[in-house]
């Protein structure tokens, strides 16, 4: 076989591969943010002890899917927030999906768990897949997604999730309206009702 071929055959193999990568990984190489579609993830669900995923088990819902570890402090002081949340809109068909990354043995979560009274889904993803699913750089990460599958909020690090401006918006999402992303620094200012900035997002319940 001549050189020129062998180059020409080089070309096809290569663009094979790339294809092939594009098909395996575009949807992580776009990145994980907001107003796109949440990546699917498997973890078990410690109270059945059954593999769920987010688009078999949570599919058509509202959910926050939480990103967390029992040894981060930042975790530990948010999920009071989270619960009182599920607690007001759980009712409605809210639903929280918090996966722990701790390795092993899953019972210190379960402990975890039943010292703050937390009643919502706990997860245990012990091989921290999730993590690169979700592109996370810590513990805690959030992602509050739609009933479409879309990411609407994603939050970096502790946050009051039960905030009258984050319960306005997941009932809205509950209702089926659609929500805009939250206001940024220099961006002209949406209607007042149809988003919450930063600001009314993480001021407390009740303040």
């Amino acid at each position: 076989m001549s050189k020129q071929w062998l180059g020409v055959l080089a070309i096809v193999v290569g663009l094979a591969v790339g294809v092939t990568a594009l098909t395996r990984f575009g949807s992580t190489l776009e990145g994980v943010d907001v107003g796109k579609r949440a990546p699917d993830f498997h973890a078990v669900d410690l109270a059945t002890g059954d593999s769920v995923s987010l688009r078999e088990d949570y599919a058509n819902t509202v959910t926050l899917v939480n990103i967390w570890a029992t040894w981060c402090i930042p975790c530990r002081t948010e999920m009071p927030a989270i619960q009182a949340l599920y607690d007001t809109l759980g009712p409605q068909g809210f639903r929280v999906a918090a996966v722990s990354i701790d390795d092993g043995d899953p019972e210190p979560v379960r402990a975890f768990a039943r010292d703050l009274g937390l009643t919502f889904d706990l997860l245990h993803d012990p091989t921290g897949e999730i993590e690169r699913l979700f592109q996370t750089t810590g513990v805690p990460e959030s992602f509050l997604v739609d009933r479409n599958g879309i990411i609407v909020r994603k939050i970096i690090g502790e946050h009051p999730w039960s905030s009258p401006a984050n319960q306005r918006i997941i009932t809205q999402l509950l209702a089926g309206e659609t929500v805009a992303p939250p206001r940024l620094g220099g961006e002209p200012m949406p209607p007042a009702d149809s988003v919450a900035s930063e600001e009314e997002l993480r001021k407390p319940s009740g303040a």
